[in-house]
């Protein structure tokens, strides 16, 4: 029965996807113009049907890297006879053609959830939904009509090879299999609040009940994409042996870029949903972060980056990326400069108070992300327009983002105990003050392990976050005396904003770290940050697909043995390349962290190792999973209970009054 799904069918489904989005993306307005309500109707069942074709393409390209079919180009190109199980599978998300059909994949699963959420339970009526899933047909529509024309993962190779090039060995990596998917579901994700937008701009009524309906989706994206950057800020840091854990490589940048504009939407959706202000702001918001998703996708899929992360030049495929990010951000700009005039923002906020703070957020936030993507395109503009090759690395988004970041964390620690409407400043400073001498009793400590004052004072900031989210969280679990009476929404916040602290803290910590560049005998010793690193052996190994050269070291700290590494020199058969793999040994204090470099070419008895001290590096993935455990914490709390509340418009008459009606 397997033989049945081979690349054809693969090919087939795909095709018939594409239809089937199209259908999707035009029927609903078709209906609306000619006054035919079940045109409309027809948007459920061909966004389900679409993700079930979508899905068997996505599997037929499983099963041909899985049987060795190379008369797929794709599978010729990315994988080898003897390769292991799992890097044939993940490889094939791990090239271009690939990880677009993934793309494709995932958006078309945000379809059917949303055409399978229950609009009887959320006050979300089957036209407006129907108007939603259009959207996200049309850019469906657009991005499998891309696949086919110019990356079709289906392409045959005549004459069938007897086995493959094999797969880029950087990229053969267990945290291949869950990165990029991780990462692509946070991006994509961010297509629901876009369509929800698009459609609310359309209908002419944002208001509290939208912004409800915007935030599951929106938290739910963000959770994803924290936790796709953690795991490639960490895969980075673990295979390519360079020792860092941030490179501000463009395309890094390129999902930094959507993820603070996706963090900007998630606070100001807050206000949105609870005091029905903003809404124009984050209306656009939502435009913009699926806005920058899409760039992100232009940037790589061109070629015009210079990153290790980014593919092959094609200019066929950059201009095909560049008209759909025209014709999707650029309509729906254009429809948000037409429509958003019309729209009431909701009432003013008293200086001090939770919403005040939010806008405060708002602002640092956006401004990190116009300095990332200046410092991301300023390069690349540059080249084109003037021919000069120019490099922003480190100093420059240091130096500009580190003001920012701040005054950011400071207003992280205030927020949360500022109430909704009008705070009280005495009450407030009475909520804080046990948060302040938390902080101040830790960081004194901190003072003398640090480098410079910016190092040492976002340390203390990133106290500051943790200590009053935990704070915060105690205060109101004496007010409602239980725990199960506190939402989890709110568990879900201090955890994220935990999270931030816990990352802010690592960082701050790799800010000290040293490293050593040594060339050593077998039985020599080396001192670095108080340790002892004693290379005992060499030894060679084989594995499934490589050979390998490995060092044994030996770490002690006042000769007491902390730690064995062994990291090596792999050279692999198919493709003939060579990789360092790392040895690192974790613990609460840092990461000791290794890299052999092979033998040096003058003697063939002296190795060459770097030595790595990381203070703290553990945190800055603990923290990211945090965050991201957050976000996904809080999702029940979000969750739609119309039930609960019975009419959520009467609820919100007054607030929405002037938007006319609610999309029920």
């Amino acid at each position: 029965m397997m033989e049945l799904f081979g690349p054809e069918e693969g090919h087939y489904a795909l095709a018939l996807g594409c239809v089937l989005a199209l259908f999707q993306g035009t029927l609903p307005f078709l209906g609306k113009c000619r006054s035919l309500r079940s045109l409309a109707t027809l948007a459920v069942p061909l966004a389900i049907s679409q993700c079930g074709a979508l899905l068997l393409s996505f599997i037929c390209l499983i099963l041909a890297a899985v049987r060795d079919d190379f008369s797929v180009k794709n599978i010729a190109e990315n994988s080898a006879l003897n390769k292991p199980m799992l890097y044939k599978i993940a490889g094939v998300w791990g090239n271009h053609e690939g990880s677009i059909l993934l793309w494709i994949v995932i958006l078309s699963l945000c379809g059917a959830a949303v055409a399978c959420s229950g609009h009887h339970k959320t006050g979300l009526t089957s036209l407006f939904r129907a108007y939603v899933l259009a959207i996200l047909g049309l850019i469906s529509g657009g991005f499998q009509l891309f696949c086919l024309l110019t990356s079709n993962p289906f392409t045959r190779l005549i004459p069938m090879p007897a086995d493959g090039l094999g797969m880029n060995p950087l990229l053969q990596d267990p945290g291949l299999a869950f990165h990029p998917p991780i990462l692509y579901a946070g991006y994509v994700g961010f297509a629901v609040p876009f369509a929800f937008a698009v459609a609310a701009l359309i209908s002419g009524n944002v208001n509290s009940l939208w912004g409800r309906w915007v935030r599951p989706w929106t938290v739910a994206a963000w959770a994803l994409l924290t936790c796709g950057i953690t795991l490639g800020s960490w895969w980075s840091y673990y295979v390519l042996g360079w020792g860092g854990y941030w490179f501000w490589d463009p395309v890094e940048n390129a999902s930094l870029i959507p993820w603070l504009s996706g963090t900007a939407l998630l606070h100001s959706a807050i206000v949105t949903e609870k005091r029905n202000g903003l809404k124009i702001w984050t209306v656009f918001l939502a435009i913009a972060s699926f806005s920058f998703s899409l760039s992100g996708t232009f940037l790589v899929r061109s070629g015009i980056l210079n990153s290790v992360h980014a593919f092959a030049n094609d200019p066929a495929r950059g201009i095909f990326i560049l008209s759909l990010l025209g014709l999707i951000s650029g309509g729906a700009l254009f429809l948000f400069a037409w429509r958003a005039p019309t729209l009431n923002n909701g009432p003013l906020f008293s200086p001090v108070s939770r919403e005040n703070a939010l806008v405060f957020n708002n602002i640092l936030l956006c401004s990190l992300c116009a300095v990332v993507l200046t410092g991301t395109l300023y390069p690349p503009f540059m080249q084109l327009l003037f021919g000069r090759t120019l490099s922003v690395g480190k100093p420059f988004f240091d130096s500009t983002t580190i003001p920012l970041v701040l005054p950011l964390l400071f207003g992280m620690g205030i927020g949360t105990s500022l109430s909704w409407r009008h705070a009280s400043l005495g009450r407030t400073f009475k909520r804080l003050r046990p948060a302040f001498f938390l902080t101040l009793i830790t960081a004194i400590p901190l003072y003398w392990n640090f480098r410079n004052i910016l190092a040492f004072s976002a340390a203390c900031l990133a106290l500051w976050v943790i200590t009053s989210s935990i704070t915060d969280v105690v205060m109101r679990l004496r007010a409602v005396h239980t725990l199960r009476h506190l939402p989890r929404g709110i568990w879900g916040a201090c955890l994220a904003h935990i999270g931030v602290g816990v990352t802010i803290l690592g960082i701050c910590g790799m800010d000290t770290a040293q490293h050593a560049i040594v060339a050593s005998h077998i039985g020599e010793h080396h001192q670095l940050e108080g340790n002892d690193w004693l290379l005992t052996s060499v030894r060679s190994l084989n594995g499934p697909n490589y050979q390998a050269l490995q060092a044994d070291i030996l770490v002690s700290h006042q000769g007491k043995e902390v730690a064995t590494l062994h990291p090596s020199l792999r050279t692999f058969i198919t493709p003939h390349q060579s990789t360092s793999e790392v040895a690192i040994h974790s613990s609460i204090r840092g990461d000791l962290y290794a890299v052999f470099g092979g033998v040096q070419h003058t003697n063939p008895e002296t190795y060459i190792l770097r030595l790595h001290d990381n203070p703290l590096a553990p945190w800055i993935w603990i923290g990211g999973l945090i965050m991201a455990l957050g976000g996904l914490l809080s999702l029940p709390y979000h969750r739609f209970r119309y039930s609960k509340q019975n009419n959520l418009q009467k609820t919100h008459r007054t607030a929405v009054s002037r938007d006319h009606t609610p999309c029920l």
